[in-house]
C-alpha cells in the first residue's frame, strides 16, 4: 500500500484550520500531514502550534505571504510519501468518506491526477465552469518534482499551471463531484472591499501564469489537434 501525505496550505484560516487538521488526522489511509502557514496575519499560526500538542504533523510557518503555489511546492518538498493529497484549509467540514473518494482512484492507478470539485445550483442545474481550479486534488509526487520552481512562482495561478502541465504531458485527469463539500468564501473571511480585490488579484495571477507558460498551453493545443480523428 502506498503512503499518502496530506498537504494543507493556509493563509488566514483561523476559523477552519483546526477542524480541517483534526478531520484528516482521523483518516487511517493518511500516514503524514504537512501544514504550510503562508504568512498568516491572524491566529492561524497560534492554532497550528497549539494543535501540535494534540496531533502529530509537520508545521511550516512562513514569515511572509509567498502565494499558494509557493506554499504547495514547499509542502511537496517536505512530504515523505509518493502520493500527495492537497486539501484546502477553508472547508467548513470534511464529510465522511471524502478523503477516500479523492485518494482511491490514484491508489488504483485509474488516473494521474484526481480533482474533486463542488458546484452551485444555476437554473436547476449543478454547474462549475471553473472546476479545474479546485484546491482538492490527489496526485503522484514524482509528477510534481520537475516543476517545483514553476510552482513557487505561480501564486494563485497554481491550479492553471498544473492543469496545462498535465495535459501537455498527455497525463490522465479525473474529476469527481464532492456534493457536500462547502468552503468559506472570501466574503465570509473579510469585508466586501478586500474580498473583491482579492478575487480580482487572483484572476490576474491566473492570467499571468497562463501567459508565462504559453509553451505548455501551445503544446496542449497541438496534442488536441494531433488526437483529432478525421
Amino acid at each position: 500500500m502506498r503512503k499518502v501525505t496530506v498537504i494543507i496550505c493556509a493563509y488566514n484560516e483561523e476559523k477552519t484550520i483546526k477542524e480541517v487538521i483534526r478531520s484528516v488526522s482521523m483518516v487511517p489511509i493518511i500516514k503524514e500531514i504537512v501544514v504550510v502557514n503562508d504568512g498568516s496575519t491572524d491566529k492561524t499560526k497560534e492554532i497550528i502550534e497549539e494543535l501540535k500538542h494534540e496531533i502529530s504533523f509537520t508545521a511550516i510557518n512562513l514569515s511572509e505571504n509567498k502565494g499558494k503555489g509557493y506554499a504547495m511546492a514547499l509542502g511537496v518538498e517536505h512530504s515523505g510519501s509518493d502520493v500527495l493529497l492537497f486539501i484546502d484549509a477553508d472547508q467548513r467540514s470534511i464529510p465522511e468518506g471524502y478523503i477516500n473518494r479523492l485518494v482511491s482512484p490514484i491508489l488504483n492507478n485509474e488516473c494521474d491526477m484526481l480533482l474533486g470539485y463542488t458546484t452551485v445550483n444555476f437554473l436547476n442545474q449543478e454547474v462549475n465552469p471553473f472546476k479545474i481550479l479546485t484546491g482538492e486534488r490527489c496526485l503522484f509526487k514524482k509528477d510534481l518534482e520537475p516543476i517545483l520552481s514553476k510552482m513557487k512562482e505561480s501564486r494563485f495561478g497554481i491550479e492553471t499551471l498544473l492543469y496545462f502541465y498535465y495535459l501537455s504531458l498527455e497525463k490522465t485527469l479525473k474529476f469527481i463531484h464532492l456534493e457536500t463539500l462547502k468552503h468559506n468564501s472570501k466574503f465570509q473571511k473579510m469585508n466586501s472591499v478586500k474580498a473583491t480585490a482579492s478575487y480580482i488579484n487572483e484572476g490576474w495571477e491566473i492570467a499571468h501564469t497562463t501567459f508565462n507558460n504559453f509553451g505548455l498551453v501551445s503544446k496542449v493545443f497541438k496534442n488536441q489537434i494531433k488526437n483529432i480523428k478525421i
